[in-house]
Order: structure tokens, then sequence, then C-alpha cells
């Protein structure tokens, strides 16, 4: 008798889990379908770095507009401007304009151009609990990387789901630290300048240029 209710716990268990994994992938579908229905995208954001064994704890706002794989983001006081193939990061304090590649400076990190698809590949994900915020309800969906040496433990991604738009991101590290991404502002097809995700040398004279390949 203990056997049979050992495989039918199982059995129900192993249910649970694939209509888990089943719902959660719908979901991101429907976020993904989304996004990509759209031209472009622009998004106000708080971001929050925490490590209690270390005592660290930063808050700072940032600003993301986002076409295709094309970006500028501002945060920290740097702009990083990724025009589909190089990656400026410009610094005004330092007057220093670095230039790469995004895959030589964000290979395997969730970098602007990701942040709306990261999760279409290389993860694992199952729903997690519901929450409501300020009226709204946000469906957390817990991403588990599949690669083991991965540094990220665990990602909680936020869904709204009346909008199916993502709310919130927060990265658990092995090392402890967790950081969190929230949207203030989310707007999409705004009308853009021609020349956003063009790096224009002439407005940064005296800066000093650094070219890592």
């Amino acid at each position: 008798m203990k056997i049979k209710n050992t495989i039918t716990i199982l059995f129900i268990t192993l249910s649970l889990s694939v209509f888990s994994q089943n719902k959660a992938k719908t979901l991101l579908n429907q976020v993904s379908q989304k996004v990509k229905s759209y031209d472009n995208v622009s998004i106000d954001f708080k971001y929050v770095l925490e490590n209690t064994a270390e005592k660290i704890k930063q808050e700072t706002k940032g600003d993301v507009v986002m076409q295709g794989e094309k970006y500028k983001l501002n945060i920290l006081g740097v702009t990083r401007l990724f025009d589909g193939k190089k990656l400026y990061n410009i610094s005004t304090e330092d007057e220093e304009v670095t230039i790469s590649t995004e895959k030589d400076n964000d290979e395997g990190a969730i970098t602007p151009s990701k942040m709306l698809s990261f999760y279409e590949d290389g993860y694992t994900y199952v729903m997690d609990i519901e929450q409501n915020i300020n009226g709204r309800k946000i469906q957390l969906v817990k991403l588990t990387p599949i690669d083991s040496k991965s540094e990220i433990k665990y990602i909680l991604l936020g869904i709204d789901t009346q909008t199916k738009h993502i709310y919130n991101l927060m990265q658990i590290g092995k090392n402890g630290t967790k950081t969190t991404l929230t949207v203030n502002s989310f707007k999409t097809n705004e009308p853009l300048s021609k020349t956003l995700f063009t790096f224009d040398a002439s407005k940064y004279k005296g800066y000093y240029i650094n070219k890592l390949n």
C-alpha cells in the first residue's frame, strides 16, 4: 500500500510540475509575442543591487530605448549605445568612450537587447506565486539556468497578467548578490530620431577613445 501511495504522490507531483512548466511557457510566449509586435520600447526603471553578507545596497534609476537589437541605455552616469554592431560606453565624467562589441562585453549576460526575450533560451521555468501590487496582478515565473556553471542561481520574472508586459526582474546570484530591476514606465511605438542609435564622434571632442578590438 505504501509503495502504491508513493507512486501516486510521485505521479501527481510530476503532473503538477509539467502543468506548471506548460503554463509558464504559455505565459512567456505571450510576453515574447507582445514585445515583438512593437516597433520600439521605451522603459524607465529602478535598479537595486543588494548583498546582505557584504553589507552592500545600491539603488539607482535608469532609462532605455530599444528597437530590435539596437538600444540606448542611461544608468549610473554612463550611456551605453548599441547600433547593432558596435557597443559604445560613454562616460561624461571620465570623458572617455569605449568601443567594443556587445558580445565581447556581455556574453551570457542579460543585456538591454535581451532583457525582454532572454528567457527564450538557456533556462528551465516554472510558475511561482502571484502578487497583487497596487491593484495589478503580477505573476512570477522562476527561471533556472540550464548551464550548471552559470553564476546565476535563479531569476524571478514578474509579468503583468493583463498587459503581458514585464513588471520586474529579480536575479539571484550564487554569491548571494540580488539585483532587482523594476519597470516604472513602459512605453511603446514612440517617435524616435533616426540618429538615436548612431554614435556621433563630433559630440565627444577631447574624449579619450578606447577601442577594444
